[in-house]
């Protein structure tokens, strides 16, 4: 008993020393990529979010209006995206190191913005950002395999 006690305190020194506490799992880096998505797509409710229009809805006709839920849709998309973006954001900062899941997760949604602007919304492109943009990918590869 007391030699399992002594193992055990000295696994618990060891990995103090090396810096290793536990196991990431799969699914910790699934819940960031799943944020990553929703912090896109976040990203984008904004660049449709028009408090304008907002504010000239006629709230007593809205339901016979289709252009006012149209109006309505980027605010909707803005509080779920965000909420579901902050929620598995969450999930994988349990296991996974903070600055490490920030870096990762502003990395692939920094790349997935401009994936969407240059295929979706015709956005003009230099060759050069698609140099720096893989330096950003390399530095996610990096940090992943460092855990």
């Amino acid at each position: 008993m007391a030699g399992q006690a002594a193992a055990g305190a000295a696994e618990t020194q060891r990995k103090r020393r090396t810096g290793y506490t536990r196991k990431i799992s799969a699914m910790a880096w699934v819940y960031l990529f799943i944020a990553a998505v929703f912090e896109i797509a976040w990203t984008f409710s904004l660049k449709f979010l028009d408090f304008k229009k907002i504010g000239a809805i006629r709230w007593q006709a809205y339901f016979t209006n289709r252009e006012h839920l149209l109006v309505l849709a980027p605010l909707i998309g803005y509080i779920l995206f965000g909420i579901a973006n902050v929620f598995f954001f969450s999930l994988a900062t349990k296991q996974i190191a903070t600055s490490t899941a920030l870096a990762i997760w502003m990395g692939v949604a920094l790349v997935g913005v401009k994936a969407v602007d240059i295929s979706i919304f015709k956005e003009a492109w230099h060759p050069m950002q698609f140099f720096y943009l893989a330096l950003i990918v390399a530095g996610i590869v990096g940090l992943k395999a460092g855990n």
